[in-house]
């Protein structure tokens, strides 16, 4: 059943979803509420709602299998310690003098090699912390270079948003991670520099500020690197030499790998289901995006959008980044945000000429530059990493959009440049 729905019954359905994700509603449901509502309001009548809202979330079922699995690989690189060696031997490498961007650095890898942005930061925190303490540094710039590190980070790293993003646009993960690369160096740039500047005028870190010592042994570095490192190999074989291994069977290969490597293939089960328990609500969250992204696709919006940029002398381009950041600013989600816009605008920025990798590059970076606000999970993680009052944490805010600007323009340029 093909169904047209009004742009003004999209957005009020949207806002609908917004206000309920505010009011604390669980974010599926406020999705799938949402998206019921804009549907009627819409035009679409019940029928035509729901089954646009069914074939949404159906759209969404390749990204939610690959997400499962990737499970396998973040629970593996968390249990075994792998990814708190991995950090732990960054912040020792380069010492006290270079705190804010071993920090930063550290974050970057954790989360660029599989692991979740605000699980990438709740691990990093108790190492930051410490050395922050040694080097009397400001909690505000420590935290906000654990977070700007994890954005660096996310934009080229197999995570549930770049996989949404990739499966839009029908476009190979590997090339999609690969393409924001330079902008994600410039995003640890900016995020360096602007909490070295932060460390000086935040509240110092204190000894209560830090966790008890569970004085437990680390394995050693190599092993805690095989398992990511061998995904990063397997991902890169497409490129290189013409080998698809699809990331279904590259991410859980590499968990398994790390959890053998390290010894502990007697926890392998105890570690999937660890994984599954960190990944279960992203895959629930992505089927309430995929209700709403449906109604907007199904909308008169991208018509309404594009022949308004059209009226400003905008060029169509403009499109990808906006809506990366206006999706991930409502929702207060990378990957609820990028999903969105990237299922709602894919025919139409393919349709206007931007290249598909080009305009999954920009969605992908503007989903991360007002994804942090108050309204959403992540906000509340990190500040709770750190022990961070909500009215401080608030303050690093636009110091977030900053650095998640400063990824998108360069993203934006590059597009400039190569199209």
């Amino acid at each position: 059943m093909d169904v047209t729905f009004t742009t003004i019954g999209a957005l009020i359905g949207l806002v609908i979803a917004i206000v309920l994700i505010i009011k604390k509603v669980a974010p599926a449901y406020a999705l799938i509420l949402g998206a019921l509502a804009g549907g009627l309001i819409g035009g679409g009548g019940l029928d035509g709602t729901v089954s646009t809202m069914v074939s949404g979330a159906g759209s969404m079922m390749s990204s939610v299998l690959r997400i499962l699995t990737s499970g396998i690989l973040a629970g593996a690189l968390i249990k075994t310690g792998s990814a708190e060696k991995i950090a732990d031997t960054i912040v020792t490498k380069l010492g006290e003098k270079r705190a804010v961007a071993a920090i930063a650095i550290a974050t970057m890898i954790i989360c660029a090699v599989g692991v979740f942005i605000d699980i990438s930061v709740i691990t990093v925190a108790p190492i930051a912390l410490a050395i922050g303490e040694k080097a009397g540094l400001g909690k505000g710039g420590v935290l906000l270079a654990m977070i700007g590190g994890g954005k660096a980070g996310n934009i080229i790293s197999p995570n549930p948003n770049t996989i949404a993003v990739s499966e839009a646009f029908s476009q190979d993960l590997t090339a999609v991670m690969m393409r924001n690369a330079v902008p994600a160096i410039c995003a640890l740039i900016a995020t360096i520099l602007l909490a070295s500047f932060l460390v000086k005028k935040s509240d110092r870190i204190t000894a209560a500020d830090l966790e008890e010592s569970s004085n437990k042994e680390l394995l050693g570095f190599l092993k805690a690197i095989c398992g990511p490192l061998l995904v990063i190999i397997m991902l890169a074989l497409r490129p290189i030499a013409g080998i698809a291994i699809d990331p279904l069977i590259a991410l859980p290969v590499g968990g398994i790998v790390c959890t053998l490597v390290c010894g502990k293939a007697k926890n392998l089960i105890q570690y999937m289901e660890y994984g599954l328990s960190k990944v279960v609500g992203v895959s629930i969250l992505l089927i309430g995006t995929g209700t709403i992204a449906g109604i907007i696709k199904a909308s008169a919006l991208q018509a309404d959008v594009t022949n308004l940029l059209e009226a400003m002398n905008m060029p169509a381009f403009v499109l990808a980044p906006l809506a990366g950041i206006l999706m991930a600013g409502a929702t207060a989600s990378t990957t609820a945000g990028a999903t969105v816009a990237a299922q709602t605008f894919a025919p139409t920025l393919l349709a206007q000429g931007v290249p598909a990798i080009a305009a999954a590059a920009m969605i992908h970076a503007g989903a991360t530059v007002v994804d942090s606000l108050p309204h959403g999970s992540f906000f509340h993680a990190t500040g709770g990493a750190v022990n961070m009052g909500i009215s401080d944490r608030m303050k690093l805010i636009p110091f977030e959009a900053l650095i998640g600007l400063t990824s998108t323009i360069v993203s934006v340029i590059i597009f400039m440049i190569l199209s």
